[in-house]
């Protein structure tokens, strides 16, 4: 009985030491207008400017797959800052076209193959066949 006495004093006591070594916690204001500003802080601090999120886009490759009316899948590489882009058909075969200028939206061709469009929407010309209407689904 002593020994059942003496655990149920001392588990308490050890607790409260185990919690005594723990870090304070941080104040956080719990004023509504102080937590709501806190918040709006957070997010300006991780949003992009235009320019930023411009640059970013101008010097990387980006990659987006188009399905075409005819069935066929493309996944396009935009490698922006060589000014190309490269497209893998269904089949696996790569073709590398090269930027032209456009008035608006892309435009890039090689020989007997172009990738033209606007937005999500482009037409995939490709070695003698009928262009083919294609929508970027990624």
């Amino acid at each position: 009985m002593l020994k059942f006495l003496s655990s149920v004093v001392l588990a308490p006591v050890a607790l409260m030491a185990l919690s005594a070594c723990g870090p304070e916690p941080r104040e956080a204001p719990t004023d509504g207008e102080a937590v709501r500003q806190r918040a709006i802080d957070a997010q300006t601090a991780r949003r992009r400017t235009g320019a930023e999120v411009q640059d970013r886009a101008l010097n990387r490759v980006i990659r987006t797959v188009y399905l075409c009316d005819n069935g066929e899948r493309l996944s396009v590489d935009f490698d922006n800052p060589r000014d190309m882009a490269t497209v893998r058909n269904s089949s696996g075969e790569a073709i590398d076209l090269y930027r032209e200028r456009a008035v608006d939206g892309i435009w890039y061709r090689a020989s007997a193959h172009e990738l033209r469009g606007e937005g999500l929407l482009a037409t995939w010309t490709a070695d003698g066949r009928e262009p083919s209407d294609c929508r970027a689904i990624d």
